[in-house]
């Protein structure tokens, strides 16, 4: 931390302190309720390690997107390839080996890449109620792609009301300097005793992205986004509740920056990313032991990618376009077998079918010519699975363990690889134990198995990605690992404390393989195999105090080590030791908050890593970065401020291809009908 950063926070947190010194009201830090094993429970009596983002924090922070919410999370670490995207790492790992969910539902689908993608920032903000991260474990509660952790987003909720009818609605613009976002979001909600709905939507206008220091606008990265959410929720009987809901998120023209500046590309866009989900969840309450409560959701879910691209001196433009339709049917039954012994059993059925085209158009004389897309059109894509939890509460000990057994179905048809079939299939377990120490404090262990099984975009990938050419392959299994953890938590008083460290063993890894001598459109050939072994460990801590009444300090660390054992080299995209010192002062209708990040310089890189143009030379420079934010409410208006990157930092997260914001400043104005 610069001097001027630390001088800055100290006199920033003195001024707080004072102010807080009149306020004699009491509170304690507040009590977070997770559900990492499908049922509520408390954080402190939860054996993993997790985290929360509540809708709150959302509504004080603002955040520009969902992947920039999880931004200084502890053991969380966002990448941005492009300015439409942001991929979270958790433990190390990204892509299609952490496990995104909404609403309980898959978002990751037959075609989430290996690596960073930009599908969790088809979520808008805005209908966020809560954000829940689990680190290390997810697998046996949730299924395929959750190695590094699950992801798990939970929209808003309408509330029913004692009134015949009541209407209320929200409306909220914001604005950044250098025209930077334009935003405009409005909501309605209307509530009875046995119906309960809101619906909003969204505009949001992102300028070119303009970077610290001498770096300047970085163009073309801005992009524009529209947004449309409904949510019902009907009492069919006082023991019987349906829930009808969609979402809708497009944004027709998203610049990949670092592919124009370093590639030679005049074009280079995701020219659609749109995403649509629809589901239906029926919710019974039962008396019996043996099914307490009884949950279905019957979903619908459609992601639209499209590319285009061009070269300079070209006369082709190549657009591509990727349609996956995924239905979806789970239950869940928590059953209460007696009172040190709960439950959760079902059942999750998914199908996706993908279709994949590309056009290559000559702008000069306009003929079209149709090809093969990036994966092979009409491919099907099932998901099949059961599990059963368990959780056992005895006087000062807390026992978990739980089994899932997953199966697939892969069919495709490729001009090279023929007609494929594969059914992949994994067994997975997990065991965790809990002890309850005096002062309400835990330590607690756990081992869990995780898995990932292949996709389409496994098995099927050909052309372009990233900075190679890919081919497809046939005959992969799941990856697979095994990741031990202990921790420590604390929350008493003033004090919220908690300690993680780590080991992940990671095995049958699929990987990119070059294949010698081969160059397709001037990028290295590669094929995907299950060839690779590694681990990954680390620690993760933070700690949370308030000396005084309206007065929070939290601070949390992280650190990742990856290496390969397969190729005795670190593994590709570990992120650097990075972590956050944020203080936060609450008075009446007055908010205020002084926020530090930072990450150290990252020179472990795999061979993968210096072959990247996204990263410099001898790895990505280490960086820090100092934001003020601050709120007030006036009656049925709310005002929200943040001056951020103060510094004036030059500076990029590590692996991506962008950097990240300058000093600027945003404004919200908020109106609540």
């Amino acid at each position: 931390m610069g001097k001027f950063a630390t001088t800055a926070y100290l006199i920033l947190l003195n001024v707080l302190a004072a102010n807080a010194q009149q306020d004699t009201t009491t509170a304690t830090l507040d009590e977070v309720v997770i559900t990492a094993q499908r049922s509520a429970q408390k954080k402190l009596l939860s054996p993993y390690s997790t985290q929360s983002v509540s809708r709150s924090y959302l509504d004080n922070y603002l955040p520009r997107t969902a992947p920039e919410a999880l931004t200084g999370i502890n053991g969380v670490f966002v990448q941005k390839t492009n300015h439409g995207g942001g991929s979270p790492f958790l433990r190390g790992v990204t892509g299609n080996q952490t496990l995104i969910l909404i609403d309980g539902i898959r978002l990751n689908n037959s075609t989430s890449r290996y690596g960073p993608n930009q599908y969790f920032n088809t979520i808008d903000p805005f209908t966020i109620n809560e954000i829940e991260v689990v680190k290390g474990s997810g697998s046996v509660q949730y299924g395929s792609d959750a190695i590094g952790g699950v992801l798990q987003v939970f929209s808003k909720e309408p509330q029913f009301s004692s009134a015949k009818g009541k209407w209320s609605g929200r409306a909220i613009g914001k604005y950044t300097t250098g025209n930077m976002e334009k935003t405009l979001r409005g909501e309605a909600m209307y509530s009875t005793e046995k119906v309960a709905t809101t619906i909003g939507a969204t505009y949001r206008n992102f300028g070119d992205l303009i970077g610290g220091g001498t770096t300047g606008k970085q163009s073309p990265s801005g992009y524009n986004e529209f947004a449309f959410d409904a949510k019902a929720k009907i009492l069919l009987q006082p023991n019987l509740q349906l829930t009808l809901a969609h979402q809708f998120l497009k944004q027709p023209d998203v610049p990949v920056y670092h592919k124009v500046v370093l590639e030679n590309f005049a074009i280079n866009n995701f020219d659609l990313q749109q995403r649509m989900l629809n589901y239906a969840k029926l919710n019974m309450k039962n008396n019996s032991a043996w099914i307490r409560n009884i949950e279905i959701i019957a979903s619908w879910q459609q992601t639209v990618e499209g590319r285009g691209s061009r070269k300079n001196g070209s006369n082709i433009l190549r657009r591509e376009r990727d349609e996956i339709n995924t239905l979806g049917l789970t239950t869940d039954i928590s059953s209460t077998f007696t009172k040190a012994w709960t439950a959760n059993s079902g059942i999750e059925l998914y199908r996706d079918k993908v279709n994949s085209t590309r056009k290559d158009i000559n702008l000069q004389s306009e003929a079209k010519t149709t090809l093969r897309g990036l994966y092979p059109n009409n491919s099907n894509y099932g998901n099949y699975s059961v599990y059963s939890l368990h959780h056992f509460a005895f006087d000062k000990w807390i026992v978990e363990t739980g089994v899932r057994y997953n199966t697939f179905a892969i069919s495709l048809f490729d001009t090279t690889l023929g007609k494929v079939k594969i059914h992949p299939s994994s067994f997975v377990y997990n065991a965790s134990l809990l002890y309850k120490l005096k002062g309400e404090q835990s330590l607690y262990a756990t081992y869990n198995t995780g898995y990932r099984a292949p996709n389409i975009d496994d098995v099927g990938t050909l052309g372009i990605v990233d900075f190679r050419y890919e081919i497809p392959t046939a005959n992969l299994a799941p990856e697979r690992s095994q990741n031990i953890e202990l921790g420590y938590k604390l929350q008493s008083g003033k004090w919220n404390v908690s300690l993680a460290a780590y080991y992940m063993h990671l095995n049958n890894l699929i990987t990119r393989v070059r294949i010698a001598g081969e160059v397709i459109a001037g990028y290295p050939v590669y094929k995907k195999e299950n060839v690779e072994e590694g681990y990954i460990k680390g620690f993760e801590t933070e700690v949370g105090f308030q000396p005084l009444a309206g007065l929070q300090v939290k601070g949390n660390l992280a650190y990742t080590y990856g290496q390969s054992l397969s190729k005795n080299e670190p593994l590709r995209r570990i992120p650097p030791f990075n972590g956050r010192l944020i203080s936060t002062y609450h008075h009446n209708k007055c908010f205020a908050s002084a926020e530090f990040l930072f990450a150290s310089r990252q020179s472990r890189l795999a061979q993968g890593d210096k072959d990247d143009n996204r990263i410099a030379g001898g790895g990505t420079p280490g960086w820090d970065v100092f934001n003020l934010y601050a709120g007030y409410q006036l009656s049925q208006l709310k005002f929200n401020l943040s001056l951020q990157n103060l510094l004036d930092e030059d500076y990029r997260t590590h692996g991506s291809g962008i950097n990240g914001v300058g000093r600027s400043a945003w404004l919200s104005v908020a109106v609540t009908l």
